[in-house]
């Protein structure tokens, strides 16, 4: 059996995260894994890491004070990243989805070397987070860069750690109007409840990360489509950027521009300016399961 596959059985039974604020005595362990709670086959630990000291920023990390989109799928995300993307400062590209890029020891030997420079896998890995975000940046002659994938509140806590310097925007809609439309996006594949519990999963990531972050800023979709250069201006001044008029109109794109899978790609998108948003729903067209999150959101009593 290879040297992870050793690691995999020994923390199969790790959960949430496992941060390193300083070089442990000894190599960190997983707690003895009760039987029958073994992790699926494949199930990769959970990494070890540790996030860096403000003095420590300098060397560890090339960007500086990125921004994150935390939003539930279906919400606008791809709407105001492209009003963003917009600005001759802010670069936002499609969803990126860096949480899923992971490192591997090739060999015994390659693990005891970087030990040895106080790096762990996680470690290792928010370097690459970093360096290919660092990449796109540079890439598009901007300042700074404006990441938003949606899944990304599910480790809000690890993005936190890997960037001290991060800065949050919280996406937030009506949950029925994203449930309907995360159904809408393939109706053959869920029925309605089931979109509503999927979409529900990210929701409650999102209200997480929100209740944990503090100094983040709130956008509503409803309040972006109404009244899009108010948000705007706003959300320029949580930025330390200037608003531009030319964010309202953002320009048509097409298939190289939009892809199908790294965001919205449908024709609203594709017109090059903010589309009115869909009508609200009732109070009694507000299924039961997703009452507590539009209470808590403030769409309903």
């Amino acid at each position: 059996m290879s040297l992870m596959g050793n690691l995999n059985r020994a923390l199969s039974a790790t959960t949430g995260l496992q941060v390193r604020r300083a070089a442990p005595a000894a190599p960190a362990t997983a707690p003895p894994q009760p039987k029958g709670t073994g992790a699926k086959p494949g199930k990769r630990p959970t990494p070890v890491y540790r996030c860096p000291a403000p003095g420590d920023l300098a060397t560890d990390r090339l960007l500086r004070r990125p921004v994150f989109i935390m939003s539930p799928v279906r919400s606008g995300s791809t709407l105001l990243r492209m009003l963003l993307d917009a600005h001759s400062q802010l670069y936002s590209p499609h969803e990126l989805h860096i949480r899923r890029l992971e490192v591997d020891f090739g060999s015994r030997l390659s693990q005891r070397a970087m030990s040895a420079l106080d790096l762990e896998r996680g470690d290792l890995e928010h370097l690459l987070w970093d360096r290919v975000m660092h990449r796109e940046l540079v890439r598009s002659g901007k300042d700074v860069i404006v990441e938003k994938t949606p899944s990304n509140a599910f480790v809000h806590r690890r993005i936190r750690d890997c960037w001290p310097d991060a800065r949050f925007v919280f996406l937030l809609r009506h949950p029925v109007s994203i449930a309907r439309s995360w159904h809408e996006g393939d109706p053959g594949k869920r029925t309605f409840d089931e979109a509503a519990a999927d979409a529900l999963r990210y929701m409650k990531a999102v209200d997480n990360a929100r209740g944990a972050t503090t100094g983040g800023h709130t956008v509503r979709y409803e309040d972006l489509t109404a009244d899009a250069e108010k948000e705007l201006r706003a959300l320029c001044a949580f930025l330390d950027v200037r608003f531009e008029p030319s964010m309202l109109d953002y320009g048509r794109r097409d298939d190289s521009q939009v892809v199908k899978g790294l965001g919205d790609w449908r024709d609203k998108i594709r017109t090059g300016r903010v589309q009115s948003g869909r009508e609200l729903p009732a109070e009694d067209e507000i299924p039961e399961l997703l009452r507590p999150m539009c209470a808590a959101w403030g769409y309903s009593s």
